[in-house]
This record gives structure tokens, C-alpha cells and sequence, in this order.
């Protein structure tokens, strides 16, 4: 059984349908529930909780057995888990950018000076101020569908959304520009989702294996460890991003390269670290590669005083 978000049934309805594709014979159930996170749409995610609210209950619900599976949009799942529970399966990714979605503006460079952009993303605020600091960043909260009402009411200029979001509910007409990583790097996990079950079963893993993106999984744990090494559990301006690289036609050989993002609220500080390694050995192997290269990446980005950035965006919550 899949506990179903009720604002964004999407994602449970996809998976039960890849699993009744894969097993003819299985029956899928879902269980309808609302989080936290859904109920509560007029604070900012830092103020409540963050995202951790999206997913308390779907996590109860595998305690209490009344689930054997909860999906989830990665982005959305905090970097420590619940004694007992684990991340089984990575799903291929999708679209992991920022979709700009206005009725007046083609893309991120038409706004006015002093036009105003809604986000509830403090990740994306920070890197649109440094990119367009003569914008106007005002909270959006709610899903899609609000949103983009919000939006079609006049109250902003412009809305920053995932794409994968809006291509996954078929609103890829509103999307008009996929805002370059260059400008705005993802957050950890954008765009892929994740099933999370309880550690010790065992039979639900085995089913769940056709599922899972080994090349996903790798860079997924490299964006996450990250995150864990930066403490970024809240709504915090933290964003990473991970592709692998293949050397050349000839070669098989694989580089992981991994890019992450600091930045103030205002966005007059954004601070950059990447780097780079050669993914060797087993699957086990590199999944190990890909979490020590978001440590390494995490402590360049200490280095330059992201500690200092976050320790004061947590003081202020």
C-alpha cells in the first residue's frame, strides 16, 4: 500500500502503476492522507518545520503498518531518517531545473526592474537576488494549481516552480523558460522521487529493485551528503547538483562532478564550490565515492563561510 498525498497524487499514482505493470498479480492500494505540509500554506517552510512536515505522516503510517511503501519527492525528505526506515529505491530522475512561469515575460532577463517573482524556495531567492537583485522576491506558498492562480490574479509578475513538477501534472504549456543551472543550481534531490519502506523487509525491497536508477542513485547520494554535511535540514539556501560525465566515446570510464551553492537571503553573497572524481569499482563502491565527494564539497563551501550563512538564517528562524 502507498500513502497518497492528497494535493499531489501524482507521483503515488506513477508508482503504483510502474508496480501493476511489473506484477501483473499485485494488487496496489493507496491511502489517502494530507501532511503537515500540504494543511499549512500561509508560513514560510522555515517558520513551521521544514520539509520534514511533508513526510511525518507517511512515515507513521509504514511504522503503524498501515503502508508498506511512501513516495516522496526527494527534495522533500530530510537528510536523516527514522530509526528503522530507508530510502529502497531511486527513481530515474527527470527535469531537475527551475521552470519561470509568467503570463507577460518570456523569461528571467524580461522582468522590469522591480517586477515581483513568487518563490517559497529560499534557494531560489537567494541565487535570482544575486542574478537580478533589482527584483521583488515575495513568499508563495500552496500547490500548483494555487499557485498559478495566485499568479493568474495578478499578484506577481512572475513564479519560480520545479519543472518536473509541472511536466509530472501536465502544465508543461505554462513553462516558459527552464531557468539555466548556471543561474539557479537545483536543490538536493530536484526532480526525483524516492520510495521509502521499512529496513527490514525484506520482500518489498526485492519488489521494489526494477525500480530503482543506479547512475541516479549515485549522484542523488553525492547531493545528500552534501546537505547532511551542512546541516541543511530546514529551508535553507543550500543547492547541489550532481551529473556523471562519461570521459570520451571510446572510454567507459565515468566522473562524477558535483556542484553546490551558498547563499545569504538577499542574495549579495552566494557562495560556489565543485569538484570532481573518477567513479571506480561496483555499485556499492561508487554510491561510497559519490557521499565522500559530498562531504569533500560541503567542508570547500565551510570553508568559505557557509557555516556563518546558515548559522545565521537558523538564528533568525
Amino acid at each position: 500500500m502507498l500513502p497518497e498525498r492528497a494535493l499531489w497524487p501524482w507521483q503515488a499514482e506513477h508508482i503504483k502503476s510502474r508496480l501493476e505493470s511489473l506484477y501483473p498479480e499485485l494488487e496496489v492500494n493507496l491511502v489517502t492522507m494530507v501532511t503537515q505540509g500540504d494543511k499549512i500554506l500561509d508560513t514560510p517552510l522555515a517558520k513551521i518545520g521544514g520539509k520534514g512536515l511533508f513526510v511525518k505522516e507517511l512515515e507513521q503510517a509504514l511504522y503503524d503498518g498501515r503502508a508498506d511503501i511512501a513516495v516522496h519527492s526527494l527534495k522533500d525528505v530530510p537528510m536523516q531518517l527514522p530509526e528503522g526506515l530507508i530510502l529502497g529505491t531511486y527513481c530515474k530522475r527527470e527535469a531537475p531545473t527551475d521552470a519561470f512561469v509568467s503570463n507577460s515575460y518570456d523569461k528571467l532577463e524580461d522582468l522590469p526592474q522591480g517586477a515581483v517573482v513568487g518563490t517559497a524556495s529560499l534557494r531560489r531567492q537567494c541565487q535570482i537576488k544575486a542574478y537580478r537583485p533589482d527584483l521583488q522576491i515575495k513568499s508563495l506558498r500552496g500547490n500548483v494549481q494555487t499557485r498559478l492562480a495566485k499568479l493568474d490574479a495578478g499578484e506577481y509578475d512572475a513564479i519560480i516552480l520545479a519543472t518536473s513538477g509541472l511536466k509530472r501534472v501536465e502544465l508543461s504549456e505554462r513553462i516558459k523558460q527552464e531557468i539555466d543551472i548556471d543561474i539557479s543550481l537545483p536543490a538536493v534531490g530536484q526532480g526525483a522521487l524516492a520510495i521509502e519502506c521499512r529496513a527490514d523487509d525484506e520482500a518489498v525491497l526485492a519488489l521494489l529493485k526494477p525500480l530503482n536508477d543506479g547512475q541516479a542513485r549515485i549522484r542523488l547520494k553525492a547531493e545528500r551528503a552534501l546537505n547532511r554535511r551542512l546541516e541543511g535540514g530546514c529551508q535553507v539556501p543550500i543547492a547541489a547538483f550532481a551529473v556523471i560525465e562519461k570521459d570520451s566515446e571510446q572510454s567507459h570510464d565515468k566522473t562524477l562532478w558535483l556542484r553546490g551553492r551558498v547563499g545569504s537571503e538577499d542574495g549579495t553573497t552566494l557562495l560556489k564550490a565543485d569538484k570532481r572524481i573518477k567513479l571506480t569499482g561496483d555499485q556499492a563502491a561508487r554510491e561510497a565515492q559519490a557521499e565522500q565527494l559530498g562531504i569533500e564539497v560541503a567542508d570547500k563551501l565551510l570553508s568559505l563561510g557557509a557555516d556563518g550563512i546558515l548559522a545565521a538564517i537558523y538564528k533568525k528562524d
